[in-house]
């Protein structure tokens, strides 16, 4: 594919350089939320904390020259189960286990079925508006949370699915009242200021590496008989949730294979679901891993949609080594056969701290790597 065409300078979410959205905590911060856990300070001291820890960040993402920048996920324990549990009908549950990763297991929490879904009144819009009056003229707030598919995983796992059968007794409702909640969520956020909303999303990431297999056979008799059935159920659920939005808002999705504590959780490349994902997804831009051979190759990318951007996770995120830069460049090219150059953008290949533990490197390191990424993009695309 030709890659000789003018390139254009970007105005809105993906940019040339970007993020995917979590920072590390800084101390304060995590000295702060052990102290509120064992009922030395009190939420509103706990806040206050976290008001200023994202103030900061704000203004050292402003310095590193993003364009649009997070709260680092600064309120959140987990990337995506503190979202879970603000939705209405969903509630904090203590699993038998944790998630397996490669080595590591995570800290044992879920989020189960407590009652009919729905997204009315939830904490991340008010958390949206703090982070938006705090950031410069012309710079974007980008709006990370998980998924509508990674929340149907939790809530039909085997620990959740006897719960969720309980209020939900017919599959249909579950998974339209959860295609509803978000869409109530992404248009309170949408009225709140927010612009670009990405979607986070493990579930692709899990499918190429085949442990979905174990999810079809616990997912319910009739629910998923195979692969190709899930990828259709997270392709109409995420689908369903972010249709008929506002021109306006630019809805991204970043797809995962597990970040936690510098592990991974799966492995395999895109060849398997670049359909549907890349042609009937309907999000504007695909942040992608491609930060290790764990990740494949490029040519799935072939079909992406004529439309959309791809935001190339080159450089890893899991520790602080700087990647050496004429490779990275060359990977951009290499990728700009299958996706036009002027359609390509740059990032690390997740966020710095998917959960409050963070990965193995140091803030020093993590906005170096912001740097190099600018950098590169600089001279790639001017």
């Amino acid at each position: 594919m030709s890659t000789t065409t003018a390139l254009t300078k970007r105005t809105k979410s993906p940019f040339r350089y970007d993020i995917v959205g979590s920072f590390l905590r800084p101390e304060a911060l995590k000295t702060a939320r052990e102290k509120f856990t064992a009922g030395e300070i009190t939420r509103d001291e706990l806040t206050a904390v976290e008001d200023q820890a994202i103030i900061e960040l704000i203004k050292q993402e402003e310095a590193a020259g993003l364009k649009a920048v997070t709260d680092g996920e600064f309120r959140r324990s987990w990337w995506h189960l503190d979202f879970f549990w603000g939705l209405n009908g969903v509630s904090f549950k203590k699993s038998s286990h944790g998630y397996f990763f490669h080595g590591e297991e995570t800290r044992q929490e879920t989020a189960s079925v407590s009652g009919k879904i729905t997204g009315e009144n939830h904490p991340f819009v008010e958390a949206f508006k703090f982070t938006q009056a705090h950031v410069s003229e012309g710079i974007q707030v980008k709006q990370t949370i998980p998924a509508p598919a990674q929340l149907l995983v939790e809530l039909l796992n085997p620990e959740n699915i006897a719960a969720a059968r309980e209020v939900y007794p017919k599959r249909e409702e579950l998974f339209a009242d959860v295609a509803a909640a978000y869409h109530q969520v992404i248009l309170d956020l949408y009225a709140a200021g927010a612009r670009t909303i990405q979607l986070d999303d493990c579930t692709w990431g899990m499918l190429v590496s085949k442990t979905s297999e174990k999810f079809i056979n616990s997912f319910g008799e009739g629910e998923a008989d195979s692969l190709d059935d899930l990828k259709k159920l997270y392709l109409e659920i995420n689908n369903a949730a972010i249709a008929d939005l506002p021109a306006d808002l630019t809805i991204n999705t970043h797809i995962c294979r597990g970040n936690y504590h510098s592990t991974w959780a799966a492995a395999g490349g895109y060849d398997s679901v670049a359909t549907p994902l890349f042609d009937q997804e309907n999000v504007q831009a695909y942040y992608l891993e491609y930060d290790s051979e764990r990740a494949g190759g490029f040519e799935p990318l072939k079909a992406v949609g004529p439309n959309k951007y791809v935001v190339l996770g080159l450089l890893t995120s899991k520790d602080g080594k700087l990647e050496d830069r004429q490779t990275i460049i060359d990977r951009i090219h290499e990728a700009a056969q299958y996706v036009p150059l002027d359609h390509l953008c740059l990032s690390t290949q997740c966020g710095f701290a998917s959960t409050e533990e963070g990965n193995i490197l140091t803030e020093a390191d993590q906005w170096a790597k912001i740097a190099l990424v600018k950098s590169i993009a600089e001279e790639v695309w001017g």
